[in-house]
């Protein structure tokens, strides 16, 4: 476990080096200790890949010491019963969602440029995207984007050179190994290979944003007629 700031206001624990889906339960549990009754001063904190952020107001911190240094000794007593933590069931378990996804064409614009890329008959790339079990490890970028490990190391793919002004909702993309969701109509460089008529983020829900952290997602492919009529 190694510390860094972020900026003047946030503390990167890392965990890890790489995205691991063994380091993943030991994010969870961390973020879970520090969410627990968390001090005054503390004002967010957030897991990804292999790190936890813990962000803090240091004008409301306990006087007498550095915010740094204070923040860095909050983390390091919480995280003295992480390995027992880690081992727990998550108190937020998880689920196995699947989000159906119309391939190629209109709703896929980088589809074919993929396929070419990964030596691959277009068919075959909708048929290994969609066999991947793949596991939710951040929740960023946009409200409700997954960033999901798992992918098929044949279809990683660099992102695009020129990132796209705006990247329509649903819109399902690669970025080098990983591969999410667009929820919402945004600017974006990943590879674009299909578009799911599911919604990713409702603002109106308790829980706007349908993944979570440890989430598995399973995709299925739909076609365009089945995507035309999706309730």
């Amino acid at each position: 476990m190694t510390f860094s700031a972020l900026g003047d206001s946030a503390v990167v624990v890392a965990l890890g080096a790489t995205i691991d889906k063994e380091v993943l339960p030991r994010v969870r549990a961390l973020t879970a200790l520090l969410e627990a009754n968390r001090p005054v001063g503390i004002v967010d904190v957030v897991p990804a890949y292999a790190t936890v952020t813990v962000f803090y107001e240091p004008g409301r911190l306990p006087a007498g010491a550095r915010p740094y240094d204070f923040v860095c000794r909050f983390i390091t007593e919480r995280a003295r019963s992480l390995d027992a933590e880690a081992k727990k069931k998550p108190a937020t378990a998880s689920r196995t969602i699947e989000i159906p996804v119309c391939y190629g064409g209109d709703y896929g614009q980088d589809y074919a440029d993929v396929a070419r890329h990964c030596g691959l008959e277009a068919p075959e790339l909708a048929k290994r995207h969609a066999a991947g079990d793949y596991l939710v490890h951040a929740i960023g970028f946009a409200p409700g984007f997954p960033y999901l490990g798992g992918l098929a190391e044949e279809l990683h793919i660099p992102r695009r050179a020129t990132p796209r002004v705006s990247v329509p909702a649903g819109s399902v993309g690669i970025g080098g190994a990983q591969t999410g969701v667009y929820p919402l109509p945004t600017p974006g460089g990943w590879q674009l290979i299909g578009r799911t008529p599911l919604a990713l983020f409702r603002p109106g829900e308790k829980e706007p944003a349908l993944l979570r952290v440890g989430d598995r997602v399973k995709f299925r492919a739909i076609t365009p007629e089945e995507f035309a009529t999706w309730k």
